[in-house]
């Protein structure tokens, strides 16, 4: 199992570690650069502090990759980027970028890995960095459990977690020996990861390549990820319950003005709208419509359950 030990911040660490987050932000402050490869969706991202700490502090999922303008990551994530309030943040960021030499932008783009489940060590836990940690590393390393030093950290981090109980993740986990001794079990077992509600925003976004799923919209600000089967009636936060939608688009589905046929996948606009506000001439044009915009995985496309659970709420 390939599992990816990211160097980050005492103070993001500290912060973030005050109180349970579903999800954190391992931002970078430079956006539009090469995509993050280095392990899949799901796998294990640990924390390693810069020196002169040089230990492993905790660990997260990884769930995706996203580049997104400075404030929609603020809106997506609040201060599960690490900071209390926007202008913090901001700064922070700046200060990166000027120090790369990046011209000033006020809305800079920056990315945006989204790790799902963290779990953030106390210091008495946290563990040695590996001694041969070169001093060229300066974002992160891919290791192995298979090698000798991969599995190692691997086995020190799994003892670890172990004492952490409360984290969901762990919660879903049958037994400890599917922690210490089979990553191949361990790697299923990931799937399990409760999806938070930031990561859950940051999939959909990226899985319609940031346009509205209805009219095709793609002004960052104004798309909002909208459950198909809504969260409190106990619909996941998975891509198949998901959509992109525009807000005012949002708001309509969310009370069933419109749906999207189970079947087809055409959107359905109902009479209620002009009969209870004479006017939704902007909406009408979209009814009987395909949508234009889904993702490109089959598996990531809306799911026919939930679709039909919509549609069985629709007054036409």
């Amino acid at each position: 199992m390939n599992f990816y030990v990211g160097v980050t911040d005492k103070g993001w660490f500290d912060f973030l570690r005050q109180e349970p987050r579903e999800d954190v932000n391992f931002w970078k402050p430079l956006g539009g650069g090469n995509r993050f490869g280095a392990v899949p969706s799901g796998a294990p991202f640990l924390l390693k502090l810069k020196k002169p700490f040089h230990c492993i502090a905790g660990v997260g999922f990884f769930t995706n990759q996203i580049d997104l303008p400075l404030t929609t990551a603020w809106e997506m994530f609040g201060p599960r980027n690490g900071y209390s309030d926007y202008a913090d943040f901001a700064q922070v960021i700046r200060k990166y970028r000027a120090a790369s030499q990046k011209p000033a932008e006020a809305n800079p783009v920056i990315g945006c890995l989204v790790l799902t489940a963290p779990i953030f060590f106390r210091q008495p836990d946290w563990i040695p960095a590996p001694e041969s940690w070169g001093n060229s590393i300066v974002t992160g390393k891919v290791y192995n459990t298979s090698e000798a030093v991969g599995g190692k950290l691997w086995a020190d981090v799994s003892a670890t977690m172990l004492r952490y109980q409360q984290s969901p993740f762990l919660q879903e986990l049958a037994t400890d020996s599917l922690v210490l001794e089979a990553p191949g079990i361990y790697r299923e077992a990931l799937t399990k990861v409760r999806i938070g509600q930031g990561a859950f925003k940051a999939l959909v976004t990226q899985a319609y390549d940031k346009k509205c799923a209805i009219s095709g919209e793609k002004t960052l600000p104004v798309l909002e990820a909208a459950h198909i089967q809504p969260f409190s009636q106990a619909g996941p936060n998975s891509l198949g319950n998901g959509l992109l939608l525009r807000s005012d688009l949002h708001k309509l589905f969310d009370r069933h003005y419109l749906t999207i046929d189970a079947d087809d996948r055409t959107v359905h606009v109902s009479s209620r709208i002009r009969e209870e506000f004479q006017n939704g001439k902007e909406y009408y044009k979209f009814d009987k419509q395909p949508l234009q915009v889904l993702p490109k995985n089959l598996l990531d496309q809306p799911a026919r359950r939930y679709l039909q659970h919509h549609n069985g709420l629709f007054m036409p």
